[in-house]
């Protein structure tokens, strides 16, 4: 796929336009900010549902990503799951997908995501990935319960050159079932990122998908984060297709669990309480999936590392 386009930023906004154009039946308000943003709440004020969370991560990766639930028989106690599937993995997750932009003004607090990233280009991660796009319009997603404010709105105009009226935001809370599924559908996103923090070749990276338990939501907001998390760090399966040697593809994938971090075998909560709340703190090595598979398409190899781990996911979703 080439830069230059709005590609991502045009599927991103038309999903929005879609949630608006659904509102009643995903139970989501629409209103207009006092710059003329769209403002679209998924979850704060209204109930939202799950089908809210599903566009929400569709947007987030620029309409790169197949989104859908699956029941597994096998599950007793979480059998509902989230599955993502994306043939262009580095630019749906890292390019889009990531939260990665820091959008907190005064005491709002919120990061980023969405291709709109791809057009700001703010992030050291940028650095890394060469994709770039030009868009008249686009949407931003939040993991907030609060719209932006002014100052954001004007944050993003600025740094886009978009206008606010052409700018939509799409929010929800982590304890709303909207956040939560739109969290869980990241199961794919952390291993393309983890992927890069061990400095494995981007370009290698063909194709991807991954599956996580989505959580039942909790209105305290520290038990809805950790659940979140726990579902992908204890629950969260993936696979990649990656070009390459059979050697590099065993050892990313060796790498690559959860459980190669020094944080792992405790529930996300307790983590981020004995780091007193300071999430850059934990080792970035555990946001990622328990279990993984690494298949050299050039070799026919696959590799396996990790397990889920069930006793614990009983013991974090409740």
């Amino acid at each position: 796929m080439k830069d230059g386009s709005a590609f991502l930023n045009e599927n991103a906004a038309r999903i929005a336009q879609s949630m608006v154009d659904d509102a009643e039946r995903l139970r989501v308000a629409v209103s207009t900010g006092p710059l003329g943003e769209r403002l679209i709440d998924a979850g704060a004020k209204t109930l939202g549902s799950i089908e809210a969370g599903l566009r929400m991560a569709e947007a987030a990766m620029g309409g790169l990503g197949t989104i859908s639930l699956v029941m597994s028989a096998t599950a007793e106690r979480y059998p509902l799951n989230v599955e993502v599937r994306s043939s262009q993995p580095v630019i749906a997750c890292l390019a889009a997908q990531y939260a990665g932009w820091n959008l907190s003004s005064g005491d709002y607090f919120a990061m980023g995501s969405g291709p709109v990233r791809a057009l700001a280009c703010v992030e050291p991660l940028f650095q890394t990935l060469a994709y770039r796009e030009k868009a008249d319009r686009t949407a931003v997603i939040l993991e907030t319960p609060k719209p932006p404010p002014q100052a954001v709105v004007q944050k993003v105009s600025k740094a886009t050159g978009i206008a606010p009226e052409s700018l939509t935001f799409i929010y929800a809370p982590t304890q709303s079932l909207a956040g939560a599924v739109q969290i869980v559908s990241r199961v794919l996103e952390v291993v393309l990122h983890k992927a890069n923090d061990l400095k494995f070749p981007l370009d290698n990276i063909v194709d991807g998908a991954a599956t996580a338990p989505v959580p039942a939501p909790h209105p305290d907001f520290l038990t809805a984060m950790g659940r979140t998390n726990d579902a992908i760090i204890y629950g969260g399966v993936a696979q990649l297709f990656v070009r390459g040697s059979a050697e590099d593809a065993r050892e990313l994938a060796e790498k690559i669990p959860s459980s190669t971090s020094r944080d792992h075998g405790r529930p996300f909560a307790e983590i981020f309480k004995h780091f007193k709340g300071d999430f850059y703190a934990i080792d970035p090595m555990l946001f990622s999936p328990a279990e993984i598979l690494v298949t050299a398409i050039e070799t026919g190899d696959t590799f396996r590392a990790g397990r889920r781990d069930l006793v614990m996911l009983e013991r974090c979703l409740g």
